[in-house]
């Protein structure tokens, strides 16, 4: 009787707790649209895995083409034999590299913690049953993330090849190549950590989707048993299959934790002293370690590139990222010819490299009249211009620029078509960049130009001109 009493209670609370749970389940489901979600996730890691394979494959042909390019000259020498069998080798080795980044590979994936924390959400969707855009989402996290590691196989790759290399392109005078395989992996290996900078700019759909299951204790309990994070970091008794069984014979850190606690039980009272003298030793020499490891070029950059390269930062930046686009303004009194008149002008640049900006734009003259007792607006002019800025030192540019404006007032866009109304202007002067803190300006640019094309011009017009710009991005 007792027996089938406690087992009505427990069943009770077990069907109480559950009823709680998907309650709470539930409650969360409703506040995040996990279909929304996983398809903005599925877009973007779509898209950025589509451009690291691009990328990771035109590395590999260039690089494919510079060492076949070299092989081809060792043919011709009394090693010829030699050269040809490292010739085929060396084609084995790039057609491995390029099929393994065609497909995957099954091995362990790169830790990325932004994408482990959306590729855990979707874990947890997909385990509460949500079905749909969830699990092709997730398949393509993990599809990004077997990429990335493929791409740091690659970024290894090239690295061996170099050094081998080396000493076989210095003996043979063949610096250029030399410096060209090493601006390859210079660059690779920088595009890379853009790609990965990509990743921790989350959108705000999934900012605040995992925001919200944050704050839940059911999605804190998956992510601590389910995020890659995790399971580098097993306890007793975890299941080790979800990590794919590769760290089933390492130690947990309480089984270490009870080892050193044997240990030093046993060396007596001067054990803990010993060892803590011990850990600042090893603390040391990781310290040397890793310092000589990023003095080898380990890392995102190169000790060895050829002396006095300058890599052009903007190289391995989207096309998108590389565009600044803004507003000019400019006023003009009124003359003996022409009324008070402003121009306003858009702009759109492209930047070549870290110190140098080309870009066209479009201006429109709008004219106020010829005081306070005469306001009346009218269309004076347009104008097509184009434009060059050279960083000179700090934020003061060298700039110039061409203009073909129409300075005579219209009416109606057909006498825009006359091309004896159009004037020319050649520009060149300095500006002056100063950074806003504003949501709207990133920063104003001031202008001093000469017009050195103004003396030809009938009317004339200024020869100085002066300009202020708002860079909206």
């Amino acid at each position: 009787m007792f027996i089938r009493l406690a087992t009505l209670i427990a069943l009770f609370l077990l069907t109480g707790f559950l009823s709680y749970s998907q309650s709470n389940r539930d409650t969360l489901l409703n506040k995040v649209d996990p279909q929304k979600f996983a398809a903005a996730i599925g877009k973007s890691a779509d898209k950025l895995e589509d451009a690291l394979v691009k990328k990771s494959m035109k590395v590999l042909d260039k690089m494919q083409k510079q060492e076949t390019k070299i092989y081809k000259k060792l043919l011709s020498g009394k090693d010829s034999l030699q050269a040809r069998a490292k010739l085929n080798e060396l084609q084995g080795k790039y057609a491995a590299m390029k099929n393994n980044l065609k497909n995957s590979i099954g091995k362990a994936k790169a830790f990325l913690p932004h994408l482990d924390s959306l590729n855990t959400s979707l874990k947890f969707l997909d385990a509460n049953g949500i079905g749909g855009k969830v699990k092709d989402a997730l398949a393509k996290t993990n599809a990004l993330q077997d990429k990335f590691q493929q791409a740091e196989e690659i970024k290894k790759f090239i690295r061996e090849r170099r050094e081998q290399l080396k000493q076989q392109l210095e003996g043979l005078g063949m610096i250029k190549q030399l410096k060209q395989i090493n601006k390859q992996y210079y660059y690779y290996a920088a595009q890379l950590k853009e790609y990965r900078e990509i990743l921790k700019d989350p959108k705000k759909i999934e900012k605040k989707a995992l925001e919200m299951l944050s704050k839940t204790s059911l999605f804190k309990e998956f992510m601590e048993k389910n995020s890659m994070l995790a399971s580098l970091f097993r306890m007793p008794g975890d299941d080790l299959s979800s990590f794919g069984g590769g760290l089933a014979g390492l130690q947990t850190r309480v089984q270490v934790n009870n080892l050193i606690q044997q240990q030093l039980s046993s060396g007596g009272p001067g054990a803990m002293q010993q060892f803590r003298s011990n850990l600042q030793d090893a603390q040391g020499q990781l310290n040397q370690l890793k310092n000589k490891i990023s003095q080898l070029g380990a890392g995102s950059s190169d000790a060895e590139m050829p002396e006095g390269f300058k890599p052009n930062d903007q190289k391995t930046r989207s096309f998108l990222k590389r565009l600044e686009y803004g507003t000019k303004m400019q006023s003009q009194s009124a003359t003996r010819f022409f009324p008070v008149t402003s121009d306003i002008g858009l702009f759109l640049g492209y930047k070549l490299n870290d110190k140098s900006i080309i870009g066209i734009g479009v201006s429109y003259k709008m004219g106020w009249g010829r005081g306070w007792n005469n306001i009346r607006i009218t269309n004076q002019g347009v104008g097509l211009r184009s434009f060059i800025d050279w960083k000179l030192k700090g934020n003061l540019f060298i700039s110039g620029g061409y203009e073909q404006n129409h300075k005579t007032a219209f009416s109606d866009f057909d006498q825009l078509r006359d091309l004896n109304a159009w004037q020319t202007s050649g520009l060149i002067g300095l500006s002056k960049i100063i950074s806003l803190k504003t949501k709207l300006f990133k920063k104003t640019k001031m202008q001093l130009l000469w017009d050195f094309l103004s003396y030809q011009q009938v009317p004339r017009t200024q020869a100085v001109i002066f300009r202020i710009g708002y860079n909206l991005k």
